[in-house]
């Protein structure tokens, strides 16, 4: 009986979502109790399944025939290995939190039905990409996820801002995801199979199965996590994607639509050769480097935010770049928990302000909001990387890869710690602590406990998760060795420094730089000092590389050229010449033609003579 209790798990969001639709849409408070039930309930049936069957059940896969087509076998079904349990309890625990969140943060939007329904579809989606077995699975799930985000991100409709950034974010990860089928397309013809344990068997019997398209097809199918993890250059949807209501942004932006991308690499790892990991890598340490450069320069605290993620998403798709699976499933699985409570805080600040998003029109929040306060310096550290909270343990986790892989890439990824300390510690200090900036900081209060608690929870995961033995779990999943095993807390604490003394030693330096350099700069600021410093740098950091500006360009020479062309060759070869010119040459022949027709018996008895006369004379002039 145990073994379906994933399938209640997958599908009882869906329930919810179509029970939603069709019965509670108008009703918020019960919509949002579906909602909530549904998820909560797939978090307590993940426990107990894992109480039942470990992390390594008997049976790890299950599934049943859908279709064949030729040669094409398609099966559905769930996998149910260390790697998909631990993604479930990240769904389902974080999104848990952030559902009853929601309830609070959304308890006066009139549409808040809807909401709810598109956040269950989202859960749906996302679990079915966790539980997938095979490519094709994956694919249907993985548009599903597109299509729910692209509601959620849209959620607010009438602004024009959010109408733009959900069509930005589909059109972008459709890029993305072209290659994605194109490259499952690629895998599935040169091996025979889309069923990963299938694919996985044959590439270690024939490593070279794939012969001379290996390279390609596994580029291809890391397309598909360029568009959904946001890595450089489709990058630019995410920060824009902030138009949604916040929570949106915690769950699909921060602990699992991104998330998706890496996940992906993750489970189909198996595929990548030397080359394309090489490519993978560098364009991870790239994307961290530029979005952790321009969060430094934004003044919206969910864009500060949505770059740190950006720049986390970097770190993640680099450390798998560098064979590190390991690192960066340990990184998303902290990353997730913290990231989360980063957002939520950020929204229970923006409740407060009356949706003011700009910092600089805060300050002195530490003592009107001490829960939201303590919780986001907490997230604040573990982002940053300090011991002992989570983050500290799987980013250097991600160092320690790239210090014995690539040492530019360490190099990179050391300085994107300094700057993640700089950015976070500039949001702490300018929101929360110094003088009131604006009406609305003096007379903000404390969130509703609907929108503490969940903080509180996520809390927990954010400075202990570290000592969980994630690690291990995952080189278990992997094949290695946990590289921290461990006895006591305090022995796992130091363990980095006496495993890989200089990526945990360099890590911590660039921690302490850049905090030292936000306190120096923002400790006591009442405008931003960087403009003045940087001068035209500055502002080339704010303004994103001009990267969306070059996009606009390239799009209107290629993309709209195109469209004008075809709209000249539709308006005046198709529709003017062929249609309209056809048109109006029958309508003149009809209109001549119209013209015998008078209705006189005399003109027609004429007509009739004449033509009997020319009749006589074509016969009679051509037999003689």
């Amino acid at each position: 009986m145990s073994y379906a209790f994933p399938w209640f798990v997958l599908f009882l969001p869906l329930f919810a979502a179509v029970g939603i639709v069709l019965f509670t849409l108008k009703n918020r408070n019960v919509s949002a109790t579906i909602s909530i039930a549904a998820i909560v309930g797939g978090f307590f049936l993940t426990l107990l399944f894992l109480v039942n069957h470990g992390w390594t059940p008997g049976r790890n896969e299950v599934n049943w025939l859908w279709m064949v087509v030729g040669d094409l076998r398609i099966e559905f079904g769930l996998r149910l290995d260390p790697l998909s349990l631990l993604m479930l309890l990240v769904v389902t625990g974080v999104g848990g939190a952030i559902h009853i969140y929601s309830r609070g943060y959304m308890h006066d939007d009139p549409n808040a039905g809807r909401y709810f329904a598109s956040l269950s579809l989202f859960t749906f989606s996302m679990l079915g990409v966790v539980l997938s077995t095979n490519f094709v699975q994956m694919f249907i799930f993985w548009e599903l996820v597109g299509v729910s985000s692209y509601l959620l991100i849209g959620f607010w409709y009438a602004r024009p801002s959010a109408a733009d950034a959900c069509k930005k974010a589909f059109l972008t990860n459709r890029l993305g995801d072209f290659g994605f089928l194109w490259g499952i397309l690629m895998v599935w013809g040169a091996l025979g199979s889309v069923n990963f344990v299938e694919l996985e068997a044959t590439l270690k019997a024939n490593p070279v199965a794939l012969g001379s398209l290996a390279t390609a097809a596994g580029l291809l199918v890391f397309c598909g996590a360029l568009g959904k993890s946001a890595q450089f250059p489709l990058h630019v949807w995410l920060p824009d994607a902030m138009e949604g209501p916040t929570p949106v942004s915690a769950l699909i932006h921060a602990a699992t639509m991104v998330a998706a991308g890496v996940y992906m690499l993750c489970r189909v790892f198996f595929i990548f050769n030397g080359p394309a990991l090489e490519v993978i890598a560098w364009i991870g340490g790239f994307t961290a480097l530029i979005a952790a450069l321009m969060a430094t320069r934004q003044d919206d605290i969910k864009r500060i935010l949505a770059y740190s993620t950006l720049s986390q998403l970097g770190y993640m798709v680099m450390a798998v770049g560098l064979q590190g699976t390991v690192p960066a499933m340990y990184h998303l699985t902290t990353h997730a928990a913290f990231k989360a409570m980063l957002f939520l805080g950020a929204g229970s600040v923006i409740h407060a302000m009356h949706h003011e998003q700009n910092i600089w029109k805060m300050g002195g929040l530490r003592e009107r909001m001490p829960i939201t306060y303590r919780t986001f310096l907490l997230g604040t550290l573990a982002l940053c990387g300090v011991p002992p909270f989570s983050g500290f343990f799987s980013k250097d986790e991600v160092l320690t890869q790239a210090f014995e892989h690539n040492p530019v890439l360490f190099a990179i990824a050391t300085l994107v710690a300094m700057l993640t300390t700089f950015y976070m510690f500039r949001l702490v200090f300018v929101a929360f602590r110094g003088g009131h900036r604006a009406d609305a900081a003096s007379h903000a209060h404390e969130s509703p406990g609907v929108m503490t608690w969940p903080l509180m929870f996520l809390a927990i995961p954010t400075v202990f998760a570290g000592f969980w033995g994630i690690e291990t779990l995952l080189a278990h999943q992997f094949g290695g060795a946990a590289v921290h095993a461990s006895g006591s807390m305090l022995d796992h604490l130091f363990s980095p420094f006496n495993h890989a003394p200089a990526s945990a030693f360099l890590g911590l330096g660039a921690v302490g730089i850049g905090f030292l350099l936000a306190q120096r700069l923002y400790a006591n600021a009442e405008t931003d000092p960087l403009p003045e410093k940087l001068g035209w740098v500055s502002e080339f950091v704010r303004d994103r590389f001009y990267l969306d500006e070059l996009y606009a360009i390239l799009i209107r020479i290629t993309h709209d050229a195109l469209a004008q062309v075809s709209d000249a060759l539709d308006r005046w070869v198709v529709s003017g010449f062929l249609v309209k010119g056809t048109h109006g040459s029958v309508e003149l022949l009809g209109r001549g033609l119209r013209l015998l027709q008078t209705g006189s018996l005399q003109t027609y008895a004429l007509m009739f003579a004449v033509g009997v006369a020319a009749l006589l004379y074509f016969l009679l002039g051509g037999a003689q």
